[in-house]
């Protein structure tokens, strides 16, 4: 398992995001952190600098789910759509978002 430590502007914020608009089991972990899990997915969120630097990541974060057509269909009104639902080139059908600390996020099934 994968899982990824990100600083976000506001765990609270960060919180209600993940648990409210994705739907993410949400628990406190250390202090100033929060994970978010799905689908055996995790990220770590802390309100800490440790980097010391701007918040960023050049990338995007997927998450493997058993129905990608219905969880978009679930959270694209409430969340800002990065790319549609689409099947890609390389086999999966994914759509991905841009979370509340402007991470993308993605999540995808694979064809049959």
């Amino acid at each position: 398992m994968l899982t990824i430590l990100l600083r976000c502007r506001d765990l609270e914020e960060t919180r209600e995001f993940y648990k409210s608009v994705l739907g993410f089991s949400v628990r406190d972990t250390a202090e100033q952190t929060l994970t978010v899990e799905l689908h055996g997915g995790a990220l770590i969120f802390t309100s800490g600098d440790i980097w010391e630097g701007p918040l960023g990541l050049s990338g995007t974060i997927y998450f493997t789910v058993p129905n990608v057509d219905g969880y978009y269909e679930t959270v694209k009104d409430n969340v800002a759509v990065a790319w549609p639902l689409q099947d890609m080139p390389h086999g999966s059908r994914e759509f991905g978002i841009t979370d509340c600390n402007g991470y993308h996020v993605a999540f995808q099934s694979q064809q049959a």
